[in-house]
This record gives structure tokens, sequence and C-alpha cells, in this order.
């Protein structure tokens, strides 16, 4: 997913740049707000970020100028939601570019844009539908992290296909080809991530329920029967 740096021409990475600008702005502002008014949850962010940074940090070869791996966003997507979560994907993706040589700068907006806010957005939505048709709580948290990641990989094939149209098919033939490429190593991918996302929703529910409960991510009634259950 990290286009590596130079690889998209003018105009389409400028594009990106435009497109994310305005969205971290609001996700800096939104963040700013939460941490003055919830100081408690600054260890949850924490381990929220890392959690990006190091999924996101495993990566396998898929095509020519990008990577396969997991983005860890739909963890921060459904406890902060995903303007909080594009703030933590730039961080992660910012260092990322210039201390391990993954993706770029002049990318950064394309990175931002498909694994920090599109990816986040289906994930939280995802998230939120499930749980008002009141799903099995885990099952919603592994849709929302593997659809989340899917998005994120849909996104770069349509980053990708823009910049690099077909010389025949045009967009449509080049997105079906840098889609299925992605699709061999993304599609398991994304299942053991949705799966990782699940158990570590389980260990924060059982030692750190109160925080979820305050920043409305799950209902008090839903914890108390999961709890039930696990006992």
């Amino acid at each position: 997913m990290h286009v590596m740096e130079g690889f998209l021409p003018t105009p389409w990475w400028q594009i990106w740049f435009a497109i994310s600008i305005p969205v971290i702005a609001y996700g800096i502002y939104k963040l700013n707000r939460l941490v003055n008014e919830k100081r408690e949850i600054l260890p949850l962010l924490a381990v929220a970020g890392a959690f990006v940074f190091v999924l996101s940090s495993l990566k396998l070869p898929s095509v020519v100028g990008s990577c396969s791996h997991p983005t860890g966003t739909g963890m921060a997507a459904i406890i902060f939601g995903p303007a909080i979560s594009a703030v933590l994907g730039v961080i992660v993706l910012l260092y990322q570019a210039l201390f391990l040589a993954h993706g770029g700068l002049t990318t950064l907006g394309a990175n931002v844009f498909s694994m920090g806010i599109v990816g986040p957005v289906v994930a939280y939505l995802i998230y939120k539908a499930g749980m008002k048709a009141n799903l099995n709580f885990f099952l919603v948290v592994f849709l929302a992290a593997t659809l989340g990641d899917w998005a994120t990989y849909v996104t770069t094939s349509v980053e990708l296909a823009l910049a690099f149209p077909d010389p025949t098919g045009g967009f449509t033939a080049s997105f079906g080809r840098f889609a299925t490429v992605f699709a061999v190593t993304q599609v398991p991918i994304a299942i053991m991530e949705g799966a990782i996302t699940a158990l570590l929703f389980k260990y924060v529910i059982n030692v750190k329920s109160d925080i979820l409960v305050e920043l409305k991510v799950v209902e008090e009634a839903v914890v108390r029967k999961i709890k039930g259950v696990a006992a």
C-alpha cells in the first residue's frame, strides 16, 4: 500500500495531498479536544498508534511501486473515529517514509488518503452498522478491520490506475490489474488483521472496558454481556 517515493506523477501526488490535508487538520482539532477533555485516554491512544505502526511495517512485495501489509487503522477508527485515525496514520506514514524507506514524502498524501482516511472511514461505518444491527461484538470488529483493510487497497488500486491508465483499456483495465495483484496477498492478510484486532479488543474489554464505555465505543450492556459469556 505504501506507494514509493516519486512513483506518482504530477498532478496526482499533489491532488491526494490537497484532499488529505483538510481531513488531517480536522483530525488534529478533534484529537486536541479529546486529549484536553480526557487525559486518561492517552495510553489507549498510544496503543492504537503503536498497533498501526507495527502492523503497517510488516510489508510484502505486491506490485511495482507498492506493497501489501496489514494497516492496523481499523482499531483506531473503532475507538477514536476516522478523523483521529487519520492523524495517527500520517504520523506513522511520515516516520516510515523518513526512517524506514517505506513509502515516500511526495506520495504521503496518497498513502494517507488510502490507509489513513478511506480505510478508517469504511471500518468505522461497518462497526457502527454492525453494532446497530446487534451483531456479535467481536464479529463486528473482525468485519470492520478486515473490510477497512480491503478498502485501503481498493483505494490504492484506484490511485495507481488513475496515474497509470492502460493504453488500450484505460482506467478500468489498469484498476483490474492492480486490484487483482493486490488481492493475492491482501485478502489473507486482511483476514488475519481482522482476527488480531478482535483478539486485541477482547483484551481491552477485559482490562479497560470503562474507557470504551466512556468514549461511547460500546455500551455498558454489551460489556456486561461479553464478560458474562467469558465468565
